[in-house]
């Protein structure tokens, strides 16, 4: 059932509309039959080369559970969404902002950082390589699990018992990397009752996300917190906002701005 949702998503990849300067949008159901004909999935792809990426926080003491929605969206901005997972009401891991390391990386081995170096590259870095981006970190956040290293699941995905749960269901929210250097965000919404429940938290397993994720050509992607907390916005051509709200504020987001603005 899961490859059939990556066969139809790829059959189906000229619905990504154009919406911003590097920036297309697609919103296409996960699968035509089984459990994820209720969910549908919201996709942006990001150019790095047109775009701009920018950590912000809210608050600097972050309190019980955060302030930043996608509300904050500047003017300016083209996309944002939550970013990172959190740990009593803050972020969990590696941040950097602006250049400073505001905290160090957290442990685990499905760890991923999403990593703007000094020179504007993007990438979606290992525990293991690290050491080789840290010191020249623009903007930074880890987060976990990690879905797809170089287009395979890791040990942890590959069987149960391995400290993943790999049958709960839930509204995901995930980001990866393709093999073009594109940055892709999927956003997850239940659609059953005509969408009137939208944010139900409920959606697909660990595995079927890689699966989709895989299905729009990423090598490398990991989870952010999602659940009630899973949002996301899109500037469309016309500077109106589209907007996938949830329940919950977080500390932490992440802002895409087309270059130039």
């Amino acid at each position: 059932m899961v490859l059939a949702a990556a066969r139809v998503v790829l059959a189906l990849a000229g619905v990504f509309t154009a919406v911003r300067p590097g920036v297309l949008q697609a919103e296409l159901p996960m699968a035509s039959s089984g459990p994820l004909r209720v969910v549908r999935a919201v996709s942006v792809r990001l150019d790095p080369a047109l775009v701009r990426f920018t950590l912000e926080r809210r608050s600097r003491d972050y309190g019980l559970s955060g302030d930043w929605s996608i509300d904050r969206l500047p003017d300016a901005g083209s996309v944002a969404f939550n970013a990172g997972q959190f740990s009593g009401g803050a972020p969990w891991g590696w941040l950097v902002v602006e250049g400073v390391e505001l905290q160090p990386p957290g442990t685990g081995t499905l760890g991923m950082s999403f990593v703007v170096d000094d020179e504007g590259r993007v990438s979606l870095v290992m525990p293991g390589e690290l050491t080789a981006v840290r010191g020249r970190a623009l903007q930074a956040f880890q987060s976990y699990p990690a879905l797809l290293v170089d287009g395979r699941l890791p040990w942890e995905l590959q069987a149960p018992g391995r400290g993943v749960d790999l049958t709960h269901r839930d509204s995901r929210l995930a980001i990866g990397l393709t093999g073009d250097g594109s940055i892709v965000v999927v956003l997850t919404r239940f659609s059953a009752m005509g969408g009137a429940a939208e944010t139900f938290p409920w959606g697909p397993t660990v595995p079927e996300m890689a699966a989709f994720m895989t299905s729009l050509g990423c090598t490398r992607a990991m989870l952010l917190d999602g659940g009630i907390s899973g949002q996301l916005a899109v500037r469309q051509g016309d500077g109106s906002v589209k907007r996938w709200p949830n329940w919950r504020t977080v500390p932490l987001g992440l802002v895409v701005t087309t270059r130039g603005h």
